[in-house]
Formats: C-alpha cells, sequence, structure tokens
C-alpha cells in the first residue's frame, strides 16, 4: 500500500520510497525531514480539494504537510 491510501490514524511503516519519482531537490528535503525507510508515520488529514492535497502526515512529534504525488512513491506497511 502507498502512503496515500493509509487511513487516517492508522500508524505504518515506510519500507520502500521510489526516490527516482521525485524531483531530487523533493526528496533532500523529505529525507531532511525524516521521511525515508523505516520511519513511523501516519495521516493525520487529507485536503478537501478534487485532488485531495495535501495530505499532512505525522512523523515522530511534527507533522508536516506533503503532496499526494510525494505519498504515492512511499510504499507502506500497517502497524
Amino acid at each position: 500500500m502507498t502512503l496515500d491510501l493509509l487511513p487516517i490514524d492508522q500508524r505504518a511503516r515506510i519500507v520502500a520510497v521510489d526516490w527516482n519519482a521525485l524531483v531530487p531537490e523533493e526528496a533532500r528535503r523529505l529525507r531532511a525531514l525524516g521521511l525515508e525507510e523505516g520511519a513511523t508515520v501516519s495521516v493525520a488529514h487529507r485536503g478537501v480539494a478534487g485532488g485531495r492535497d495535501p495530505i499532512a502526515i505525522t512523523i515522530g512529534r511534527m507533522t508536516i504537510a506533503v503532496r499526494r504525488a510525494h505519498a504515492v512513491a512511499m510504499e507502506v506497511s500497517p502497524l
């Protein structure tokens, strides 16, 4: 399952990231924020606009907003 499909408040571990699907600068920022293989995350909120962007992701004690295109590149395993 990819991160964009994870139900709200369901915790999951990132098992793989398709870094090649992301712009290198954006991939670097996501890694700096801790969104990489092995991280535990959950979806806190999804946007209500047509594409349901952005997606608010909780990682550790912080919540960050990512684009749906970023979340699609991250494969997760529910905990």
